[in-house]
This record gives C-alpha cells, sequence and structure tokens, in this order.
C-alpha cells in the first residue's frame, strides 16, 4: 500500500524565499561559527530567564513581511507551521531529551528528502541560510518561524515561544510522522507515544484550517483543507464532519474525528474559537520543547512574536499561558 503521510497537522505550501539580511547579530556565540548548525540535543532543564536578544525582534519583522499578505496569512506561512510539526513531530517519550526541535530536519539531508517531507526543501534551505546570517540556531529558528506564523494567520494565538536549542544534524528516526491513511486507533497512540492527549490531538489537528494539500490528492494538489485558508478559524472542524466542495479531507482527519475521545474533543472546538485557540496554544507550548528536558539556559522571547492579528470571530478573554481545563 502506497503510504501517504500525514502533513503532521499543518500544511504544504509553495518555498519560502528570504531577502538578503544584512548586519547579523550574535545570539549566542557558536565554537564552530555556522550559526550553530552543529551538535545534538537541547537544553537543559529548569526554569529560563533573562531577555530576549534583539536580533529575534529583527527576525520577527522579516518574518511578518514574508508570511503577511493582504491581511492573511500566505502560502510561506503556512510552510512554516508545516516545518515546525515535521521537525519537532518526529519524536516520542522514548527519545527523552534528544531529537525532536533540532533543526535535523533542516540539516540533515536524509531526513530532509523523506517523502512526508516533499515540498519543505526550499523552506529549509532559506530557514538555513536565514540562521547563518542572524547567528541564530536553526532549532530555534524553525520553532519562531512555525510560532510566527500562526499569530501571524488573523485570529491566531501567541503560544509560548523559549530560545536557546542546541541543533543536530542526526536524522530523526523514521515512522514516527502519521500516515493519512493509517486507522485511528494507530494515530491515536502514535500521539500519546508523544504525550498528547485527545484534546491535544484534536487541537492539532485544526493546524488544517489554513492548509493547502500536497502529496495526497495528486489530481487536486494544493487543493485546500479548509475553506478559508488565509485565516486561523474553526472552519476547519465542521468542514470535515461535513466537507464543501472544493476542500479536501484527509482520511486520517475523519476518521479522528469521529473516533472515541479525539471526536468527543474535535466536535467541542465547532463554532468556538476561543476555546480551540486555547488548547492549540497548550498543545503547541508541549510540542515545541520535544528533545529538551526544561527551559534552564534558554530565554523566553514571545514578546518578540506579533500581536494576534484582527480578526472577526470572538477571541474573548483567550489567554494562551494561563492553564486551562
Amino acid at each position: 500500500m502506497r503510504l501517504t503521510f500525514i502533513l503532521f497537522l499543518a500544511s504544504t505550501a509553495t518555498a519560502l524565499s528570504f531577502p538578503d539580511i544584512t548586519g547579523s547579530v550574535k545570539l549566542f556565540p557558536r565554537k564552530n561559527g555556522d550559526g550553530g548548525h552543529s551538535g545534538s540535543g537541547s537544553s537543559g532543564g529548569g526554569g529560563g530567564n533573562g531577555q530576549c536578544p534583539a536580533v529575534w525582534t529583527s527576525i520577527s519583522k522579516e518574518l511578518t513581511r514574508k508570511f503577511l499578505t493582504g491581511g492573511q496569512c500566505n502560502p510561506d506561512a503556512r510552510a512554516a507551521i508545516r516545518l515546525v510539526f515535521h521537525d519537532c513531530g518526529a519524536w516520542n517519550k522514548a527519545q527523552g531529551a534528544k531529537g525532536g526541535c533540532d533543526g535535523s530536519l533542516v540539516l540533515n539531508a536524509e531526513e530532509g528528502s523523506r517523502a512526508e517531507n516533499k515540498g519543505l526543501e526550499k523552506i529549509a534551505a532559506d530557514i538555513k541560510t536565514m540562521a547563518t546570517q542572524y547567528s541564530v540556531s536553526v532549532a530555534d529558528l524553525i520553532v519562531f518561524a512555525g510560532n510566527h506564523a500562526v499569530v501571524t494567520c488573523p485570529g491566531g494565538p501567541r503560544s509560548k515561544t523559549w530560545i536557546g536549542r542546541k541543533s543536530s544534524s542526526t536524522a530523526a528516526p523514521n515512522g514516527l510522522l502519521p500516515d493519512v491513511n493509517a486507522p485511528a486507533a494507530s494515530l491515536s497512540k502514535l500521539f500519546v507515544d508523544k504525550g498528547f492527549d485527545d484534546r491535544d490531538l484534536a487541537a492539532l489537528l485544526g493546524a488544517h484550517t489554513s492548509s493547502n494539500q500536497f502529496n495526497f490528492d495528486f489530481k487536486n494538489e494544493g487543493a485546500l483543507q479548509g475553506s478559508t485558508p488565509g485565516v486561523w478559524d474553526v472552519k476547519y472542524y465542521s468542514e470535515t464532519l461535513n466537507p464543501p466542495p472544493g476542500v479536501v479531507v484527509f482520511p486520517s482527519d475523519s476518521k479522528l474525528a469521529n473516533y472515541a475521545g479525539v471526536g468527543k474533543e474535535f466536535k467541542g472546538f465547532v463554532g468556538n474559537a476561543g476555546k480551540w485557540n486555547g488548547k492549540f496554544a497548550d498543545a503547541m507550548e508541549k510540542m515545541v520543547m520535544f528533545g529538551s528536558s526544561g527551559t534552564a539556559g534558554m530565554v523566553d522571547c514571545t514578546s518578540a512574536l506579533p500581536r494576534s492579528t484582527n480578526a472577526k470571530r470572538d477571541l474573548k478573554g483567550m489567554n494562551p499561558f494561563k492553564s486551562r481545563d
């Protein structure tokens, strides 16, 4: 059977092209001077402190120019979302404080060429170039760009963004990204093994609201997975249950939307943007720490992200950083 991989709950998109960047600023000096492209693992445990280096504000401005077109998030933003899901998501709890969000998708040619990562080649190359120009780690830039892209989409939540990861060129193990044709029970177990519960999985699936499909329905490459790919809304949830013309639903999404506890949580997001944003932020904050043992030695750069872009929906009272039931 041909294996087609779910786009790890994000989008496949056209490549990202960064403009030339001058005046590079050092963030964390690297012994090999390559912007943090070597080494393995991630930062240690505990609680980080200190101010976010100004370089991340400069990077944020560049990303806003690239990710926002006509008041909506564009294909470049969707590519960045997919990249962070595929780099961080190729991990499970058995790996502990290694792998995960380590930049290996960008830094290891074999991992980057895997079928599930098709379409990420250009953005991977651009992220690597940008990391070198700004002297930041590839691992950190993938996470920062992914979180930036989400909040760039109108209505997207701001997620806690820690900086200070070590990059690694060691490929992630195979088989840790979900297969779009897999049974719901197998998909659920795959995510449990990453530390996600039913609510996390249902919330992360919603990233397909801002997505185009590639590598699945080859006759309709680029078809929408939600009718509003330029904004961050909950139409994906109702449209997965009752697809309108022109919207492609992955078999995995349809199965999970009707599977035991995941399905209950999935249906709970229909028409409830505020609830979904909070739960998505919770799950995203968990995912971007995969491969880390904590935040010691890291700094909080959430403040360098843009504020949420205005959207015509109810986000009243949503705080992505406070505890949620």
